[in-house]
């Protein structure tokens, strides 16, 4: 599975070439806090699939509170819906904060 960190994130945003972002929180949480992309709850991943495929080869970022949830979100899409391009931010939305700190 591939991963991301922070730091390696901060420097593709800036160099313009931001992947896609998709947060896998609750609602609730993408509107306390985020880092931009979309907001697919791990839960709903099965039912909007379609967006994610829409995206076509564009690495995809999955981030969480944590990078549990992100972890989950990448294996599920790997060996259910057959989409390998997900990287998983490391550390999730926690790390992001403190490294601005």
């Amino acid at each position: 599975m591939n991963e991301i960190t922070v730091s390696d994130l901060h420097q593709l945003m800036a160099s313009g070439k931001t992947p896609a972002l998709i947060d896998v929180r609750e609602p609730h949480e993408h509107d306390e806090f985020n880092i931009g992309g979309i907001n697919i709850p791990v839960t709903e991943l099965p039912f909007r699939i379609s967006e994610l495929q829409a995206l076509g080869d564009t690495d995809i970022v999955l981030y969480c509170q944590s990078g549990s949830r992100s972890i989950l979100a990448q294996k599920l899409l790997s060996t259910q819906f057959n989409v390998h391009h997900t990287i998983n931010l490391i550390g999730g939305i926690k790390s992001w904060k403190a490294s601005f700190e």
